[in-house]
């Protein structure tokens, strides 16, 4: 008899330990949530790792919905450029020009005007948070794939610092931001991109 009463106390001790947890897990999925929802521009510096070895910088800006521009410096001379409707990979250095449809890029889901993380479309698989970051791994579907992505942010200011993903040839990518703006008005022609009539313009979807 008391072996029983020991575990049902020690059940409903388990029980009450862990039900703060998940509370404070729900708070932090809703800030994950009203930060990227309420985010309207972004822009940064930014450093690029790959697990290849390979490192590149560069300047980042977004403007919600769907707009991107990511400007690498050289030696790599590219310009990613995302007006809303598609993606323009530039390759300035082969003066080559590739078309992109937005399902086929990487980190739609920090583009999206009106995020929720509901557990079936896009879901956190991974969680962790220390005094500092916060760090979540989540997962989202694209024509019927899933797609992770890992977003990393400063716990104060809450700010969004890192995010690191697979890209479609096995590499990983870890992308952090640098002296981070947010919501400052940026020039529409940021997002534009004018294409030159040349042989080697081509257009590319998986």
């Amino acid at each position: 008899m008391r072996r029983v009463i020991n575990f049902v106390i020690l059940f409903f001790s388990l029980v009450m330990l862990s039900t703060p947890a998940f509370a404070q897990k729900a708070t932090d999925v809703l800030q994950i949530e009203n930060y990227l929802n309420n985010l309207k521009t972004l822009s940064a510096s930014f450093v690029q790792t790959a697990s290849n070895g390979n490192t590149a910088e560069g300047k980042l800006y977004i403007e919600k919905p769907n707009k991107i521009r990511m400007e690498y410096a050289a030696p790599v001379n590219v310009d990613i450029i995302g007006d809303g409707h598609f993606v323009v990979y530039n390759d300035k250095e082969l003066d080559q020009v590739t078309h992109i449809d937005y399902e086929d890029i990487p980190a739609t889901l920090i583009l999206a005007n009106d995020l929720k993380i509901d557990g079936k479309n896009i879901k956190i698989t991974d969680f962790y948070k220390d005094s500092g970051t916060t760090e979540a791994v989540m997962e989202y579907k694209i024509k019927d794939e899933s797609h992770p992505i890992t977003l990393v942010f400063n716990n104060n200011p809450f700010e969004l610092k890192q995010w690191r993903l697979t890209d479609p040839q096995g590499i990983d990518i870890t992308v952090s931001l640098y002296n981070l703006e947010t919501d400052q008005a940026l020039e529409e022609s940021l997002f534009k991109f004018k294409e030159k009539k040349t042989p080697t313009s081509r257009k590319s979807r998986r």
